[in-house]
């Protein structure tokens, strides 16, 4: 191998090349990171009024089904819900995990 191999830096505009490169990366993550921060925001500050919709909801289907004496179509498809995510959990939770763990 020669010495000048060993020794050689790279020149100036390949430098700049370098340069220009990593800040591009830094700002393209920066961007990514912002706008999911600002995803992350939006479906946090959404979620009280979400909420509320669905309560609100639920009172008017309890309502609905008072006043026409027909059944409530929610309560069933959230029982079915909650029982499917209720063995799903059991599914991929830890054998050995403890609600009250204090770990």
């Amino acid at each position: 191998m020669h010495a000048y191999l060993i020794t050689s830096k790279p020149g100036p505009f390949r430098r700049l090349i370098g340069a220009v490169r990593t800040w591009t990366v830094r700002l393209l993550a920066g961007l990514a990171m912002t706008v999911l921060g600002l995803l992350v925001l939006v479906i946090r500050c959404t979620r009280p009024v979400v909420n509320y919709l669905a309560v609100r909801a639920v009172w008017l289907e309890a309502w609905a089904s008072k006043v026409t004496g027909l059944p409530q179509v929610g309560a069933a498809v959230g029982e079915g819900l909650t029982e499917e995510f209720v063995r799903e959990f059991r599914k991929h939770a830890r054998p050995t995990a403890s609600a009250g763990s204090a770990r």
